[in-house]
């Protein structure tokens, strides 16, 4: 008898992982309603409450529902407080919310995404993102909410020991925000040394900083070593339309780069379109850079210098 019970219990446990494992499945095949479902069953007498509150905030932050994606957080902190990746989702939701928040309730909510940070570090100091977060917050934070260009110093360090390459490019965005260019390029170098990949960062410093003989200089030479490098084609079309300079080049590279497909987080075709309507612009092509602004805002609305361009060009 007890070992048909045991038999039991054990069969009970593997059902109840097995339902976490098959909701975490349709959730990464973007079958929400379905892996909801699944998640919403499960009590909280379960040994897997907490994971499937968190897999439901995870869903809700897809969604967009940052309001209820805290609260299925929270509910999975409260049940189980020793993942550090409860924490550090909580604290980023917390940090969505604030961004569109009156300054009252950003007031609230600086300690509670500050603190889910630094319980996220506290149960695992190798958990990268959460200190990201935590900079971030030191660099935009006042002071007396926590803010601190100091503690943002101390966590790059921290990093550094971690992933020297993430280290120092957070370090060199530190120093972008004390206005100090020049200390900035150097952690950017030392970004590099430490991991080769990184080097697209200091394109795009050089860039930012309006530095355009050196910005095509560093996108001439990786196209040069890379005739396929499509990141770096569409960043010679991008430098051409914000300085004005070489527009027939830019041109060559934008067309270049909207016919290849964009790989995740890599530039879109709706970016793209909208720069070759700034090259276009700067050319007196009125009409042929209305027509792309106007596709690239219809394509992304997120596009502030689409509708810019195309309300500048209305008139």
């Amino acid at each position: 008898m007890v070992r048909i019970l045991l038999i039991l219990l054990i069969s009970s446990q593997a059902f109840a992982q097995s339902n976490i494992d098959k909701a975490k499945k349709l959730w990464e095949a973007k079958s929400n309603a379905e892996a909801k479902k699944i998640l919403t069953a499960i009590d909280d007498e379960s040994k897997d409450y907490a994971a499937a509150q968190f897999y439901l905030g995870r869903i809700s932050v897809d969604e967009k529902n940052f309001d209820d994606a805290a609260e299925f957080f929270e509910e999975a902190v409260d049940a189980n407080d020793k993942i550090a990746e409860y924490h550090l989702w909580l604290g980023d939701t917390y940090g969505t919310i604030a961004q569109s928040a009156n300054m009252l309730k950003q007031g609230m909510l600086a300690p509670k995404m500050k603190s889910a940070w630094e319980k996220a570090v506290s149960i695992d100091p190798t958990l990268i993102d959460a200190r990201q977060s935590l900079i971030q917050f030191y660099l935009q934070a006042p002071s007396f909410m926590g803010g601190s260009i100091d503690k943002a110093k101390e966590m790059a360090k921290e990093i550094i020991k971690i992933k020297p390459a993430d280290g120092h490019l957070q370090m060199g965005n530190i120093y972008l925000k004390e206005n100090n260019p020049q200390a900035a390029e150097k952690e950017y170098n030392e970004a590099i040394k430490a991991d080769p990949t990184y080097i697209s960062i200091l394109g795009s410093f050089y860039l930012n900083q309006k530095q355009y003989d050196k910005a095509f200089a560093f996108f001439e030479d990786a196209v040069k070593k890379n005739s396929t490098d499509y990141k770096s084609i569409y960043q010679i079309g991008k430098t051409c339309a914000l300085s004005g300079q070489k527009l027939d080049r830019g041109e060559e590279c934008l067309k270049k780069y909207l016919g290849y497909t964009p790989k995740k987080n890599e530039p879109s075709h709706a970016g793209a379109n909208m720069r070759l309507a700034q090259v276009y612009e700067k050319q007196g092509k009125k009409a042929e850079a209305k027509k792309l602004f106007e596709s690239a805002y219809k394509t992304d609305a997120t596009l502030k210098e689409a509708k810019e361009g195309l309300e500048r060009l209305s008139k």
